[in-house]
């Protein structure tokens, strides 16, 4: 239902996207066409990397060149611990790529490419004029497909992730890690994530692709660039996987060597409060968390499992830290 609501309020448009028929009669210049910046991103992942075992050792998809010396924006799981990455751009060539940066809290990583790739610079737009119903393109390599947003809405992963104002896209693209979605103008407003089965949260939304704002680069860009990581002080990491099931956040798996594993919490307890508060929703568990200070600071969990309710005091840490960063830039 929702999904041809959107299909039908936004077909004007897609044929726009499509090329049948530019807005005001201005057909799209090369330099603005989604496929002109994008490049396939693989990494090689050590096998003792923290990240390899849930992630792979062999990571494939998207990155979107965002300037003329090769600074390449993609999805930073892709690339998290990686110790080689190779990009390619859509004549097939080659080339090895530095990692720049990896930050969490967006979820971006930035590349520089290591020679001269057939790629333009994508503009960059912005997520925040995006509104449901309206047309974009998503692009990876290989795949230039019309999407259609259906929501701008919060997300929270259980590998403690939270982000405000997401966008969510139908129809979903398979390859959807570090890919480009772009407005009617050619200009870059989101980078992939994920695939999702409900685009709206609410159990009625049709299935779709999880973007990351591009609005979330330019504050962050110049600490990105100089220091490979953002300079704000790092929000508290508690190394453990809730996962919203029938009410409660239940705990699927912990970090080996993390705040919740060295305080004995282990996968199928439950998460039922933070301090006296009862805590049911992620994204809740995450705000409150956050609002606690920064990492290092001491997160007081209530904890549920078979031998009854126990409080749990974590003490947090910075999530780099614990990531075997090293040999990755």
């Amino acid at each position: 239902m929702v999904a041809r609501f959107l299909i039908k309020t936004a077909a004007a448009g897609l044929a726009a996207v499509l090329g049948m028929g530019a807005i005001g009669d201005v057909p799209a210049r090369a330099a603005d066409r989604p496929e002109a910046s994008v490049v396939m991103v693989e990494a090689h992942v050590p096998a003792d990397a923290r990240s390899a075992a849930t992630l792979g050792p062999m990571r494939r998809g998207s990155g979107i060149v965002i300037d003329k010396g090769g600074l390449i924006l993609t999805i930073g799981y892709l690339v998290l611990e990686a110790d080689r990455v190779q990009v390619a751009d859509a004549t097939g060539r080659e080339v090895p790529a530095e990692i720049v940066a990896y930050d969490h809290e967006t979820g971006f990583g930035l590349l520089r490419a290591g020679g001269p790739l057939r790629a333009t610079p994508a503009r960059l737009g912005s997520a925040s004029v995006m509104a449901a119903g309206q047309p974009a393109t998503a692009a990876a390599p290989g795949v230039v497909a019309p999407a259609i947003i259906v929501a701008r809405r919060s997300f929270a992963g259980g590998w403690e992730y939270l982000l405000e104002d997401a966008l969510f896209t139908t129809p979903p693209i398979p390859n959807f890690g570090g890919a480009g979605l772009f407005d009617s103008e050619g200009r870059l407003v989101g980078i992939g994530s994920l695939i999702v089965g409900d685009t709206v949260g609410d159990g009625t939304g049709p299935p779709g692709n999880m973007f990351v704002p591009i609005d979330l680069l330019p504050p962050i860009l110049a600490d990105l660039l100089a220091f490979g990581r953002a300079t704000a002080p790092a929000v508290p990491w508690l190394g453990l996987y809730p996962e919203p099931t029938r009410g409660v956040l239940m705990i699927s798996r912990v970090s080996p060597g993390g705040p919740a594993d060295r305080a004995g919490i282990v996968p199928g307890e439950v998460i039922v409060g933070l301090g006296e508060e009862p805590i049911g929703q992620l994204d809740t568990l995450w705000r409150r968390v956050r609002a606690l200070g920064p990492a290092g600071v001491d997160v007081p969990l209530r904890i549920l499992s078979r031998g009854g309710v126990r409080d749990v005091t974590l003490k947090s840490r910075d999530r780099r830290d614990w990531l075997r960063l090293e040999r990755t830039y």
